[in-house]
Formats: C-alpha cells, sequence, structure tokens
C-alpha cells in the first residue's frame, strides 16, 4: 500500500517526512488556531502531539473551532479531551497526550519536555512570554501566531538566531483588542494556522526560515512582512547575555484572569490541588441547578453565576468580572 503521505513527500522528500514522523510537537491552547494547527500536524504524520487547554466547547467556538461538535459543546468536554478523540480518529498512528490545565510557569517546562517545536495558540501576551521563556532556556523552536477579527499574524522564534518573542513586544499590535471584543472569521485563523504548520514543517525538514514578522489582512487583502534580525536586545531577560527567564520565575499566587468579552473570571489555585467531582455534586445539588458533570469538569448555576469547576482546581466563574467576587464564589463552592 503506498504511504498515507506520499503527496507530502513528493515535495518535502522523504527525509523531511522521517523526520516529520519523528517529531514531538506541543500546541499550547486548543481553541481556533489549536485546532487547525493540531489537525494539520496529525494529517502531515507528526509522531507525538502533545496538546493542552484550560477551557471548555461551548457553542459560540463552533464557528471557528473545527474539531468540535454540537455534541461536544452539549457535554460541556474539555477542549483537549474532545480535541484528542477527533485526531486520533484522523490519525491513529500519532500519539497524543491531552492535558486539561492552565498554561504557566509552574507546568509549561513539563510541557515542552522533548519537544522539537512549541506552537503557539494562545489568546494572551502573559502566557506567551511564559513559554517563550521556556523555548529560550531549553532551546526549542517556538511558532507565534494571533489572529483577530480579519488580521493575523505570525513569527518564528528560533533560539539562537533571531529576537525572541519578548524582544517584539513593543512591535506587535497591543492585545487590548480581541477576538471576544471585535470578532474573527474562520479564513484568517486558517491562514494564520497554515502559516505556523507550514513554518514548523520547514524547521523539522531542516529548510532555512528567516526572523521575519508576518501580517495579513485576509478581508482587505493586505500583507506585510518585516525582518525582524536587527531588533534583537542583547539586555533581553529572555536570550540576552543573562538569559534570566524571568517568567519562570514567578512567585507562587492563586491567579485569576477576567476572560474578556465573557463576563466571566477564570480561578488558578495557587498550588495544585484535585477538586472531588462527585462529592461536590452531591453536596451543592439542592442549591443548584442545571448541573451537568464528566470525567472532568461540573457545571451549575449558583445563584446568580454559572460556574465550571475542574477537577484539577482550576474554575470559571460566569456572570461577573469582579475577580474578587469569583475568588469569593470559589472559596464558597470548594472550601
Amino acid at each position: 500500500m503506498k504511504s498515507r503521505y506520499l503527496k507530502q513527500e513528493l515535495f518535502i522528500g522523504k527525509t523531511g517526512q522521517k523526520k516529520i514522523e519523528e517529531s514531538t510537537i506541543v500546541v499550547f491552547g486548543m481553541g481556533a488556531l489549536g485546532s487547525a494547527i493540531s489537525e494539520m500536524l496529525v494529517r502531515a504524520g507528526v509522531g507525538k502531539l502533545v496538546i493542552a487547554d484550560r477551557d471548555y466547547v461551548e457553542w459560540s467556538n463552533l464557528q471557528r473551532q473545527q474539531l468540535y461538535t454540537e455534541d461536544d459543546a452539549k457535554k460541556k468536554l474539555p477542549k483537549a479531551v474532545a480535541a484528542k478523540q477527533r485526531l486520533q480518529s484522523i490519525n491513529s498512528q500519532t500519539i497524543i497526550k491531552e492535558h486539561v490545565m492552565d498554561i504557566y510557569f509552574q507546568n509549561v517546562e513539563e510541557l515542552a519536555e522533548g519537544a522539537s517545536i512549541l506552537m503557539d495558540a494562545t489568546d494572551n501576551f502573559e502566557t506567551r512570554l511564559v513559554i517563550n521563556d521556556a523555548a529560550m532556556k531549553h532551546n526549542i523552536p517556538f511558532v507565534f501566531g494571533a489572529c483577530v477579527g480579519s488580521y493575523g499574524m505570525t513569527y518564528p522564534v528560533l533560539p539562537g538566531k533571531g529576537p525572541c518573542f519578548h524582544c517584539l513586544v513593543d512591535y506587535i499590535p497591543s492585545q487590548n483588542v480581541t477576538c471576544d471584543t471585535e470578532g474573527v472569521i474562520s479564513p484568517i485563523v486558517q491562514w494564520v494556522a497554515s502559516m505556523q504548520v507550514a513554518q514548523a514543517m520547514q524547521i523539522l525538514s531542516g529548510e532555512d526560515v528567516t526572523s521575519t514578522l508576518r501580517s495579513f489582512d485576509i478581508w482587505k487583502m493586505e500583507h506585510a512582512e518585516m525582518n525582524v534580525e536587527k531588533l534583537k536586545n542583547l539586555d533581553c531577560p529572555c536570550c540576552g547575555i543573562e538569559r534570566l527567564h524571568p517568567f519562570l520565575t514567578m512567585e507562587k499566587q492563586t491567579k485569576a484572569d477576567i476572560l474578556c468579552g465573557r463576563d466571566a473570571v477564570h480561578i488558578r489555585p495557587p498550588v495544585p490541588r484535585t477538586l472531588d467531582l462527585k462529592y461536590l455534586s452531591k453536596q451543592w445539588e439542592q442549591q443548584t441547578t442545571n448541573m451537568l458533570a464528566n470525567a472532568h469538569l461540573l457545571s451549575f448555576q449558583y445563584e446568580p453565576y454559572r460556574v465550571i469547576l475542574f477537577k484539577d482546581g482550576r474554575a470559571i466563574i460566569h456572570g461577573t468580572a469582579d475577580i474578587t467576587m469569583a475568588k469569593n464564589v470559589y472559596t464558597r463552592l470548594t472550601g
């Protein structure tokens, strides 16, 4: 039987294909970009795929997050779990390891261990800076990607060759505008993901990849490129002379993020903990409504709040953008 990757081999060669099949790629975030990136990678024959995401599937995701179905949204499946099920049905030969977790300084290095490339599919600068530090510390290529509205951009971070992501923060458009406030159309998601995967395949197959920041507005058909090699900062704390990797050494603290545009707060405990979801479902059954439970999370309506409790101790409190209020609700429900 002919190789399932024959058409790809004709283009990149057998040696390039072999390198892809021997690679381990980590995708941080399984939303719109992560869905598209991961599907392309497993279809390309990547040997091992590690995926990590903190969220669950909602109806509003289905417009652009191509791996998920209405059934996933009904069940409120964690994106990493739903993604693995679909991806494994696409390519059973790829080893897929899913993680339902927030990505931060205490777990990023473990996720990145043994990786050939790190793929950015997150939606905030803080997480990208954490991943960038891990990439610089362990000398792993990191492919940045972002999109909002009809506009997207990509940049390959190549350790030892060009500026890292931190060097370019002042040259990348503000993240005050997000897809939660301005919307996003799926064609730009596909463009950004395609650029990221193409760059990853070039890196794996030994092609020369330049330190070029690329942007494209797929609605206006406007395209721009900037060679940023000269922007490398020798005093950069991530890739400069001292290489301090500050984003991997933050003080432990309870972390709460307002989820932009969703009237919700994401909470992560100061240290990892495991919630007994079965016990909590029984404890709060009489005081809540619309309860839904699966092996990974517990969802219910509590007073004016829609609460999602994750097995790993995290929570999303819908119905407020007040961090203090959300923390109080979390403490009340979990002890």
